[in-house]
């Protein structure tokens, strides 16, 4: 386990630093999938984070006045033709610097150091020896001086400890002045500091949960840096609540409702900012969970008292999915025809007219508010040097005659900050701690077409699902339990003593603290039993439940 440095939502007071403007690290993402989770551990430190391309240049770095910079791992090796090089003159910056992996190698070969393939790379758990921190090459006065502390990232910490390696090449040597702070078995320079340059590295990844200390020696390089540790959701509060002011303006903006956390926490936040300027849109598509419709209409207006308009677009959705059963296809439609609902709100609901053109739909409800979080952008291929996994139909597959200007004031959050940020503005436990639904609905927990029929048996599961762990008290262990219908298969039974040839339903119950990282969760066979015979007795279409116990990666945590 990482061990935590601050909850993301700690309201504490903020004055852990000298007076003046809040800290910024930067996270130079170098392609790695998890520069994202780099930015967030640096925010359970209560330090404010931005992930930058590594082909931004050294002087547009500093422009940010940042605190400290972070390099990122990254899937190339230094020496391959075409691997992203660091920033010229990054090191030489006067900036605090730590390298990770792929940027600790940067790091070693930029400055004089041996970087190698030994054919004995490390990947997966390691054991991390604490050295002496003996100098390497002829040391200067203020690397002597600052000896009598032999690391100022270990420091206090177990002289052995579990890491995450995932690296081919291995540091062999470090650069003149650097003292060698930690080994494995593998690696002889697992970590090595220029305290006197404010230069840090290390070749495992702390910012993974298998690291177990991890989180401690990131906290511990932000103290080396002099960063402020004042970064909570009442500071974002603040901050978006005059961004959102500053676009908005004496404009209207509408919010688009799906019945999950991100929504409704966007809208709040943006209510809070503009009041009675912000309309909540709630489109009911046909294809939500069993009563979440109701709880929409109920529990956010009573939560909130926002203006809440209810579109009713089951057919439109229908007539837009027959026939198809390509899953990016499937996102595209839905974002598309999201975006065409709203519209027509704007035009006929929020202060418009039914004949109005559509560019007046600008002059009534200018500005669209979306619940995007940062895992969305980045599996939408947002993210620098990140494939496009799949598109988020908030993300991906917005049309490009998009007739508003968005606002997204979740953009840049992970999850938990986003449940944090739900409590700080005060919504209920009810709404923060929903598990998270994907805005495409149900149009995604089947794989293949989607008629009304097969809506109607994967919404009957899921209720059953959900009841059954609720019942069980799992709730706040399992992140979500997608109910995926493999609606183009078919499974041979025995029911009532006879065959039966039935639709097989997948449980995907996960753990996860982000959504960028997943494992499948150990649920009691007590209660997964229970799921499965209550499927299969109570819906007559299903005669088999299979269990998914695929982690994230390789396996998306939704099946389309």
């Amino acid at each position: 386990m990482v061990d935590a440095c601050v909850g993301a939502g700690d309201s504490a007071s903020l004055a852990d630093g000298p007076a003046g403007e809040s800290a910024v690290v930067l996270v130079v993402d170098f392609g790695a999938q998890y520069a994202q989770l780099i930015a967030r551990r640096v925010r359970e430190c209560r330090v404010y984070s931005e992930i930058v391309p590594a082909t931004m240049s050294t002087a547009d770095m500093l422009a940010r006045k940042p605190a400290a910079i972070i390099l990122s791992g990254g899937p190339a090796s230094v020496y391959a033709p075409g691997a992203p090089p660091a920033p010229a003159g990054l090191f030489e910056a006067g900036v605090p610097i730590l390298g990770i992996c792929y940027g600790f190698q940067l790091m070693v070969s930029g400055l004089g150091g041996v970087v190698a393939r030994t054919g004995a790379g490390e990947y997966g758990a390691a054991t991390l020896q604490l050295s002496d921190g003996q100098l390497t090459g002829p040391p200067t006065a203020d690397a002597l001086a600052d000896r009598g502390r032999l690391s100022a990232l270990l420091d206090g910490l177990p002289e052995r400890q579990q890491v995450w390696m995932s690296h081919g090449d291995t540091c062999t040597q470090a650069p003149a002045g650097f003292a060698v702070t930690a080994s494995t078995a593998g690696t002889p320079v697992a970590a090595a500091e220029d305290p006197a340059r404010q230069l840090y590295g290390m070749q495992f990844h702390p910012e993974v949960a298998h690291t177990e200390h991890g989180t401690q020696i990131l906290r511990q390089f932000l103290a080396a840096a002099g960063c402020r540790l004042d970064w909570t959701m009442r500071n974002v509060i603040a901050d978006q609540t005059e961004l959102i002011r500053a676009q908005v303006g004496a404009g209207r903006a509408i919010c688009g409702l799906s019945g999950g956390v991100d929504s409704a926490v966007a809208a709040a936040l943006v209510q809070r900012a503009i009041g009675s300027q912000l309309t909540c849109v709630f489109v009911d598509h046909g294809l939500l969970r069993k009563g979440e419709a109701e709880q929409v209409r109920q529990d956010f207006v009573a939560a909130t008292g926002v203006d809440l308009v209810v579109v009713e677009a089951r057919d439109q959705f229908a007539a837009a999915l027959t026939g198809v059963t390509d899953p990016e296809t499937k996102r595209k439609i839905i974002g598309r025809e999201f975006i065409r609902a709203f519209e027509h709100a704007a035009v006929t609901q929020v202060g418009g007219t039914q004949a109005a053109a559509p560019s007046a739909v600008g002059r009534e409800a200018e500005f669209l508010v979306q619940g995007t979080l940062y895992p969305d952008v980045v599996e939408s291929g947002g993210g620098t040097g990140t494939a496009n996994i799949k598109s988020h139909h908030n993300v991906g597959g917005l049309p490009e005659d998009l007739g508003f200007t968005l606002i997204e004031p979740l953009r840049t959050l992970f999850k938990d900050e986003v449940r944090a940020l739900g409590i700080e503005l005060g919504l209920p436990p009810e709404i923060v701690w929903r598990q998270p639904f994907p805005g495409p609905g149900l149009a995604i927990r089947i794989v293949g077409e989607v008629t009304p029929d097969r809506l109607r048996i994967v919404r009957a599961a899921d209720a059953i699902a959900r009841e059954e762990l609720t019942s069980a008290g799992l709730d706040r262990e399992i992140w979500q339990c997608p109910v995926v219908l493999l609606a183009d298969v078919r499974s041979v039974g025995v029911q009532g003593d006879g065959r039966s040839y039935g639709y097989p339903v997948v449980l995907r119950p996960v753990t996860s603290e982000d959504a960028m990282t997943a494992d499948w969760a150990r649920v009691p066979d007590k209660v997964l039993a229970a799921i499965s015979i209550r499927i299969t007795n109570e819906i007559p279409e299903i005669n088999r439940v299979v269990l998914d116990i695929t982690s994230k990666p390789p396996g998306t945590i939704e099946w389309e």
